[in-house]
């Protein structure tokens, strides 16, 4: 396929008036985007801020960490899907819906203290949230020109650069600053509310349209979900429950990975899917999301990796280790719109941009492999600037590389392939990182313990044993996320020949946009 047929597909020329979106569209198009943030911070902040959550619900840590699971759940169901929904009930109604959902279980959510009730609330919570990362996609590839459809694929990047490491410093700000725990869940209503405001002002007022319902691969649906939520449910706590020694884990993943066998099996030969497998043979498309799922890996090397080893080793709260994630977060409110004026240039070929990224990151996980016991905060300036760069070039890029592939009509089916690949490809990463850090802390530890066994007897001032056992613990917690930060980086250089290989793609005109659909449109 040549470099100009892989070109965004332009309208025909509009007149003047219409180069430019309404205002009150960038209005709604920015109450998305202020959505999608909300449900990023909702996801991760939650995470974090788990140890006091429970301590202030009185639950144990087994029965606390389903909390995260089921949101994830919750989450991961709902990508695929959103956009058919949002599409058929109007992206207005169903982003309201969706974000008053949000906000009436937050609100509730504190003073729920039984378990299975507060477990329900939210996987619902996750339902709601999950909606609306796609929808902000969707939006970008439909009512965006391609003269500034890459700016606005760039502001979809913030929900997987600069929400998980603001998500620190927020956790840090209300169990720490405040010493109120509930604003974790509280701490999106004014993101909703604004939002609400500006959705409800900016978009149009579109009917539902009734003719699609019987259209819709039910079938899909009711074999999609339940396949979700249990690999969900399987990679999130298969970690915890020592994978497949653990019958749930065996149990959840075996009938997941069938159902979601049933689920692509319906979703390839129903006229209307919800998602468009046969995208895949684009090999931008194809190889791009091979990639996306790897980079989601390595991504956990820059906020996961720094907190497996300050909070335990250093005993720190997440007020202290905030500055490692704002020092990653705060750049990219620029960096991002920055890679995309950049990717305009003509000259400039994405696929090298792309690898770029991925050098810097894999030479910030080289840094961080040089970690010793005797490291704090500060020793991770260099690690988390390396990342603050390297991670705005990858997934921009990336995006650009991909979505470039696709018509805007088809922009609903590709939100949903990569949506539904990312909330997967979060929750694999971090039981992939969660798994090496497992297996090489008890490595070491064993062969700590061997070594001590043979010098124990030539030491004349040997440490007790308990005290042995402590020493051994952190020393070979430090050594596995040494580990775990050079495998990350081997696999980002891993992935360079593979970034290389996918097809160019030329930078869209900016003399001349086109016309381009506004949210009244419909979809299809």
């Amino acid at each position: 396929m040549s470099a100009a047929a892989l070109q965004p597909t332009a309208a025909p020329p509009a007149p003047a008036a219409a180069a430019a979106p309404p205002k009150r569209a960038i209005a709604g198009l920015v109450g998305i985007l202020i959505a999608a943030m909300m449900a990023g911070l909702n996801n991760r902040v939650g995470a974090l801020a788990l140890a006091d959550v429970r301590g202030a619900l009185g639950f144990g840590l087994d029965d606390a960490s389903w909390l995260t699971t089921v949101y994830s759940a919750g989450e991961v169901i709902a990508m695929p899907f959103s956009a058919w929904f949002a599409i058929t009930l109007s992206v207005r109604r169903f982003e309201l819906w969706m974000i008053g959902t949000c906000t009436l279980l937050a609100v509730c959510i504190p003073f729920i203290h039984d378990l299975d009730l507060l477990l329900a609330m939210r996987f619902l919570q996750g339902i709601a949230s999950g909606t609306m990362i796609p929808v902000l996609m969707m939006a970008a590839l439909k009512f965006l020109p391609p003269h500034i459809r890459l700016h606005g694929l760039a502001l979809y990047a913030l929900t997987a650069t600069f929400a998980p490491n603001l998500s620190i410093w927020l956790a840090g700000h209300w169990t720490d600053g405040l010493f109120d725990w509930r604003w974790v869940y509280w701490q999106i209503l004014p993101l909703a509310a604004i939002a609400a405001l500006l959705i409800g002002w900016g978009l149009p007022k579109d009917p539902i349209q009734t003719d699609r319902f019987p259209q819709a691969n039910w079938p899909g649906l009711a074999f999609g979900v339940p396949a979700f939520a249990l690999i969900t449910v399987a990679l999130d706590q298969g970690v915890r429950l020592d994978w497949f020694n653990s019958p749930l884990i065996v149990v959840s993943l075996a009938a997941g990975l069938t159902l979601l066998g049933a689920y692509l099996l319906t979703e390839w030969y129903h006229p209307a899917p919800f998602i468009k497998l046969q995208m895949l043979s684009r090999r931008n498309l194809a190889l791009g999301f091979t990639l996306f799922i790897c980079l989601l890996v390595v991504l956990n090397s820059g906020v996961m990796l720094p907190m497996t080893y300050l909070g335990p080793l250093q005993s720190y709260r997440p007020l202290q280790m905030a500055p490692i994630g704002l020092i990653v977060a705060l750049p990219q409110l620029v960096l991002g719109s920055v890679v995309a004026l950049f990717l305009y240039r003509k000259w400039v070929d994405a696929r090298f941009v792309f690898a770029g990224g991925l050098l810097l990151i894999a030479l910030a996980c080289f840094s961080g492999a040089q970690l010793t016991s005797d490291w704090n905060r500060d020793q991770f300036v260099m690690t988390q600037t390396l990342q603050a760069f390297g991670q705005p070039m990858a997934v921009v890029s990336l995006l650009f590389l991909c979505t470039s592939v696709v018509h805007p009509s088809e922009g609903p089916y590709v939100s949903g392939n990569i949506n539904t690949l990312r909330a997967l490809g979060s929750v694999f990463g971090g039981a992939v990182v969660g798994q090496l850090v497992t297996v090489r802390q008890r490595f070491h530890a064993e062969m700590l313990l061997d070594h001590a066994a043979l010098v124990g007897n030539s030491v004349p001032l040997a440490p007790e044993p308990a005290q042995l056992m402590g020493i051994i613990g952190q020393q070979a917690l430090v050594l596995s996320v040494a580990d775990a930060y050079r495998v990350l980086g081997v696999l980002a250089l891993v992935m360079v020949p593979f970034v290389l290989r996918l097809t160019y793609i030329p930078a869209p005109d900016l003399q001349a946009p086109a016309s381009h659909s506004t949210p009244s449109s419909s979809q299809g």
